[in-house]
């Protein structure tokens, strides 16, 4: 087996001195996720400018046995692309690889590289009359190649789906160097089975993703965007419903937020507003699209608001006058995730639960954890119109933060409980990384778990593809 110094000089000769980086302080920016929660060490960072050099430098570790964490915009949640602390793994971050190869406006698909990041996606897209809806907070950070190997969701899956939906085709540098090139624009090709779903997801673990063929759709001539304080989540899921019949499924966006969740915001992060006249235990944000500009198009929404108000499901709105104003909106929404950290420790979850069953998840899970830590203080929020709701704890007042963040797998393992009584999923949207691997076992039924393992036995067979990752 070849020795680390040897590999990283065969890998410095395929990459150039600029797409290898091993000085601790070039280094740091790659091994610590944003959030602080874990941290690793590495003997280098590479960075190929193409899949050639991808596919080379993986061809000499697997020769060598070093395992290899790929790494995109380093955004992740869960500890997906960080490496561990003992500093076998060598960081491959496909930031470098950042072409769009392609722009059919005709097939209405768009052909990237890995590391483009989601906003210039989203730029030329709007620049060619084109949509690409993937939208979340990372948005500017965030490089298609770690979204599609995490399987992103965001704001717009309830009417687009998650990035899943949304890819046609991959190039994909398999675990022994040699490159799968399933980059078809095709929207059926039924010639047996999709290998691309495979890589879709699997953060990693299987393949890694050097460039994809992605939908585009009409930009949107319309939008509406509301406002909405509402008495209950069950209220919420209610008004979502008829708001998807009223406007023939034109709703883009669906978000949820607790009264709580607005305090917070009001109180720690400039710009915020509360855009009502008075206080609500919950509201709804929400957009509808429609493709062409049409007085129906807002007539429709405006009167199915005043038979939710009629029928109770709505206490008060407000619809924005202008691209200014929905922005202003927006921002709460963003603020709300930068505000809890000014609320000392925060327990995070990502959760999904089937739609109509988010209002019970919502009653069953505060009176959980407000049992096992009484005065905690639970801030819900999130998309809840595909079932996902970000189910964040901060601390109680006055507490001490590190033992409160100590106990953060037994709350969690609370909220989890829940959960599964309600048929849901511990990941949503985050992925699954090093931070809930080992509840795989749990929520995994031993035969779809033989299955996964299967997979990445056949794979990976050396284990060198994001080790320690996804499965325990």
């Amino acid at each position: 087996m070849t020795s680390i110094a040897a590999a990283l000089d065969r890998i410095r000769a395929i990459v150039g001195p600029s797409g290898i980086l091993t000085d601790a302080a070039d280094m740091a920016p790659y091994l610590s996720e944003w959030r602080g929660r874990f941290k690793g060490n590495s003997p280098a960072v590479v960075r190929p400018a193409n899949t050639g050099e991808v596919a080379a430098v993986v061809t000499v570790c697997a020769e060598a046995g070093i395992p290899i964490v790929p790494q995109g915009g380093n955004t992740s949640l869960v500890g997906g692309s960080i490496p561990y602390e003992e500093g076998r793994e060598i960081v491959l971050s496909l930031s470098r690889m950042n072409r769009i190869r392609d722009i059919d406006t005709l097939n209405y698909t768009m052909t990237v590289e890995a590391g483009v990041v989601l906003t210039s996606i989203q730029d030329a897209a709007a620049d060619a009359d084109r949509l690409f809806p993937l939208s979340l907070g990372a948005e500017g950070t965030a490089q298609i190649g770690g979204l599609i190997s995490t399987n992103a969701g965001g704001i717009n899956v309830l009417r687009y789906g998650n990035t899943r939906d949304l890819v046609l085709g991959l190039e994909v540098v398999l675990a022994d160097g040699r490159v799968w090139d399933g980059m078809r624009r095709l929207r059926k090709n039924n010639t047996g089975y999709d290998l691309k779903n495979l890589f879709i997801g699997a953060e990693g673990t299987l393949g890694i993703v050097t460039a994809a063929v992605l939908k585009l759709f009409p930009r949107p001539r319309q939008s509406v965007t509301a406002f909405i304080a509402v008495p209950s989540p069950a209220a919420a899921i209610e008004l979502l419903a008829r708001l998807r019949a009223a406007s023939g499924d034109a709703v883009s966006a669906f978000e949820l937020m607790s009264r709580r969740c607005l305090d917070f915001a009001l109180k720690h992060v400039a710009g915020t507003i509360d855009p009502l006249s008075e206080p609500s235990p919950w509201y709804v944000l929400t957009e509808l699209t429609a493709g062409t500009k049409s007085d129906a198009f807002q007539e429709s929404v405006e009167t199915a608001l005043g038979e939710a108000f009629e029928a109770e499901l709505a206490t008060d709105a407000t619809l924005a006058q202008s691209d200014a104003q929905a922005k202003q909106l927006w921002f709460i929404r963003e603020a709300i995730v930068e505000a809890q950290k000014f609320e000392g420790g925060s327990i995070k979850n990502d959760v999904s639960i089937p739609v109509s069953r988010v209002a019970e998840f919502i009653d069953l899970a505060e009176a959980a954890v407000e049992r096992a830590c009484p005065g905690i203080r639970p801030t819900p929020f999130g998309h809840v119109g595909d079932g996902n709701i970000h189910f964040n704890l901060s601390q109680p007042e006055g507490a001490d933060t590190k033992a409160y963040l100590d106990r953060w797998d037994e709350i969690c393992h609370v909220v989890n409980e829940v959960i599964f009584k309600l048929d849901g999923s511990i990941s949503a949207e985050h992925g699954v990384g090093r931070f809930k691997k080992d509840e795989m076992p749990l929520i995994k039924g031993p035969v779809e778990f033989d299955l996964l393992r299967a997979v990445k036995a056949t794979l990976d067979p050396k284990g060198l593809l994001n080790p320690g990752k996804m499965l325990p």
